[in-house]
């Protein structure tokens, strides 16, 4: 399409990847229809922690993820916060992934180092470390507000000439046809950013993806007296960041196969009395739970995501391993570039897979 004058593109998802890709779109000239079947943001992104960071050993994945973050920046929406990843006693075979991943990171330029447990408690007095065995901390990180990020893609969205249609269902004729309640439109391209409901779409226009989804849960307890790092445990396989002035606990991997529209969006309740023994153990406080939650996350064979041309027409941007929101500012454009007649990322080719694959969910999945 490059050369021929503005695309016309239709962009299915209006979550933080959707939203971008849209408004990198529209930058570029394109003529730009974003579906979303709700609220903005009221998906996937809507129920992300928000963690963002660089520490990444594979070359591809940290560039990516350090492309985001300066795009956060940018915004002024990132709050600077280290990440900090832990094993404890007794778990060495956690303990030594760590140690390989601060040494791969390390080659790679991350501003990472690996520390003992008293090098913990001197340097994030929030951790109780009495039975931690290794942790490394990430200096490049923080978590933004989803919501803000939202709210200010759709501000350029509106700014840039996309046209927002909300609450608006579709599923596709053709890779470059959409249907909606009112009629079928046909564009240069579509863009699937649709979260769970990604395979769902593709399939409508005999389009086969290697997605699967797992549910994951998450919770926010009243406030507490402690100013944490962002944790993850990865012997508990928990996350845990501030939040206002309390803390947003979650965790992932129970695999869903159901209907995307049948899964229960409440926390269960053993989920929020495992976190809360989890906040204990972790930071030595014991709040309340006073709201929480749960979502799909999608996942692929081999845990990297789906980004570019499915099929003629069609791209899709899905397949995050909970890692959507924190790639979206780079990876949305980079899906942008691409369907305009740029440079894919050929790690991430939605190709690669026949789309019959048995999507397996390893062990510490996290959203």
């Amino acid at each position: 399409m490059a050369g021929d004058g503005p695309a016309s593109v239709a962009v299915v998802g209006g979550g933080a990847v959707g939203l971008t890709a849209a408004v990198e779109l529209a930058a570029r000239g394109a003529s730009v229809t974003l579906y979303e079947r709700d609220d903005l943001g009221s998906g996937a992104t809507g129920r992300a922690a928000g963690l963002c960071y660089d520490a990444y050993a594979d070359r591809v994945d940290a560039r990516v993820a350090a492309r985001s973050l300066a795009a956060f920046r940018d915004l002024d929406l990132l709050i600077e916060r280290p990440y900090v990843w832990v094993a404890r006693e007794g778990d060495d075979h956690v303990a030594a992934a760590i140690r390989e991943q601060v040494a791969a990171m390390r080659e790679r330029g991350r501003d990472v180092e690996l520390l003992a447990p008293t090098g913990i408690a001197d340097r994030f007095p929030a951790l109780r470390t009495d039975h931690l065995q290794v942790g490394a901390v990430a200096h490049n990180a923080g978590y933004v507000d989803t919501d803000a990020y939202v709210a200010a893609m759709a501000e350029r969205a509106g700014e840039s000439g996309v046209a927002v249609e909300t609450h608006t269902e579709v599923d596709l004729a053709d890779t470059r046809t959409v249907r909606t309640p009112d009629g079928t439109s046909r564009y240069d391209a579509v863009l699937l950013a649709a979260g769970a409901h990604t395979d769902r779409l593709a399939a409508s226009a005999d389009c086969s993806l290697a997605l699967g989804r797992y549910r994951a849960q998450a919770l926010v307890t009243e406030a507490v007296d402690v100013s944490p790092p962002l944790l993850y445990d990865a012997s508990e396989r928990f996350y845990a960041r501030p939040e206002g002035d309390g803390l947003l606990v979650g965790d992932g991997a129970h695999a869903y196969a159901g209907d995307p529209d049948a899964a229960d969006r409440r926390a269960d309740d053993s989920f929020v009395a495992d976190s809360l023994a989890r906040v204990e153990t972790a930071f030595g406080v014991s709040p309340a739970a006073v709201r929480s939650w749960a979502g799909l996350c999608t996942a692929t064979p081999d845990r990297d995501p789906l980004v570019g041309a499915a099929a003629p027409g069609l791209f899709v941007a899905t397949g995050w391993h909970g890692h959507g929101f924190m790639r979206a500012p780079a990876l949305g454009r980079t899906v942008a570039e691409q369907i305009l007649g740029g440079e894919g990322i050929d790690h991430f080719d939605p190709c690669r897979f026949d789309g019959d694959e048995r999507v397996d969910l390893p062990a510490g999945i996290v959203d």
